[in-house]
């Protein structure tokens, strides 16, 4: 029986996480669960899956869940912050840890779980777009198995040889006879938009994607295509891929969720009903396959299948991290913390949709012309980088 601690386990990839689990519920067991502030749901959790430990992100929340866990007799250790996030993704008694806390927040936790050598099912993007060479490089160092379970890594992942797929990071493509991965993406709720109209565009709007039930901040992301763009920087680190051999495809239907394709002009694809229960059941249970509770395509069913090349005057969000990811660390670092900034002010109503990518080229820009020759990185040099492109992208805003 494998025992999880789930990072982030009252969001999405929680949700979809946990009702693997209930399809297999002999295999499985939850130790820790791990959320932000949402004290409601993670009660609800507590008295179905009754786990050892709950980690709250404030101390408020913490006591609120203490205090109702408390009223219910539910026998379970609520901890708070950082610290315990990180303690309970390396507990001695938990063999794999779902990484799914959004944005830079999960970096520490999710490394905590890498170097105690825990199997890692990784849905945190920002992991590698924050720190890279240097968690590929921790992943090997203390033992740890990297599982991708972007819905695209994922594809990725499955379309792959098997001996590729337990050397993350350090997959030699070339020599397993692949020639290009090919990155698929929805385009999001505009991509058939008036590019003009898009500096009108609502939160309401972006939120609404037309494919995938997801939160809001990565919803917007898909929107501006920001998504593929850190999943793009994500591809190059944990696929070992050169920028040859990676290249981004529309798709609008989401059912070739992503593609390999061969030297000798094979292509394979990795397709199903766009939920994301089917990726984390194949990482949760590697190498064997579980039911996730998705039900097959029907083919029958499924009308024409379209593909489009990228527009970047569409999706200017895409070409800046494209661009970040061969100018060096220090620019998908910055340019994920800006995006994080940009995109809670869109969501505040505090900029326009367009605003974010003016918001990101900035601070971009800021940032490689001051670190340009800044090319050795520990975990703390990139963390006060993040917090330096945080306060200049607050800056831009105030300037706006």
């Amino acid at each position: 029986m494998r025992k999880l601690t789930i990072l982030g386990a009252t969001g999405s990839i929680g949700d979809s996480t946990l009702k693997v689990v209930a399809q297999n519920k002999e295999q499985f067991s939850i130790v820790a669960l791990v959320a932000g502030r949402n004290v409601t749901k993670m009660r609800q959790l507590c008295e179905t899956w009754r786990p050892k430990y709950a980690v709250m992100a404030t101390a408020d929340a913490a006591k609120e869940l203490k205090n109702q866990c408390q009223e219910l007799k539910l026998n379970v250790e609520v901890l708070y912050g950082e610290e315990a996030m990180c303690q309970v993704a390396a507990l001695d008694e938990v063999d794999t840890v779902m990484a799914a806390i959004v944005g830079a927040a999960g970096l520490l936790p999710t490394m905590a779980a890498v170097k105690a050598g825990k199997r890692i099912l990784l849905a945190n993007k920002e992991a590698l777009v924050m720190s890279g060479q240097l968690f590929i490089d921790a992943v090997e160092k203390y033992g740890a198995e990297l599982l991708p379970v972007d819905s695209e890594h994922n594809a990725i992942f499955q379309c792959l040889p098997a001996d590729i797929q337990t050397k993350m990071g350090r997959c030699d493509l070339s020599g397993a006879g692949v020639s290009h991965i090919l990155l698929t993406g929805s385009g999001g709720p505009f991509r058939y938009s008036d590019v003009s109209t898009l500096s009108s565009v609502t939160p309401e709007q972006a939120i609404a994607h037309p494919n995938w039930s997801m939160g809001p901040k990565i919803s917007v992301d898909s929107a501006t295509m920001m998504n593929k763009g850190l999943e793009y920087i994500e591809a190059r680190w944990l696929f070992n891929a050169s920028k040859e051999q990676l290249k981004v495809l529309i798709h609008p239907q989401s059912v070739i969720h992503s593609m390999v394709q061969y030297k000798d002009g094979s292509v394979i694809a990795q397709m199903g009903e766009p939920d994301m229960a089917t990726p984390i059941s194949v990482t949760m249970n590697y190498p064997q396959r579980i039911d996730a509770g998705v039900a097959p395509l029907d083919f029958t069913q499924l009308g024409e299948l379209t593909f489009l090349d990228v527009d970047f005057a569409r999706y200017p969000c895409l070409k800046l991290a494209i661009d970040a990811c061969y100018e060096g660390q220090h620019a998908t670092t910055s340019l994920n913390a800006a995006n994080e900034v940009a995109v809670d002010a869109f969501l505040k109503g505090q900029i326009r949709f367009t605003d974010i990518a003016v918001v990101n080229e900035k601070v971009l820009s800021n940032v490689c012309a001051a670190n340009s020759s800044l090319h050795s990185y520990d975990l703390e040099t990139l963390l006060e980088l993040d917090t330096i492109a945080r306060k200049q992208a607050q800056q831009v805003l105030k300037e706006h």
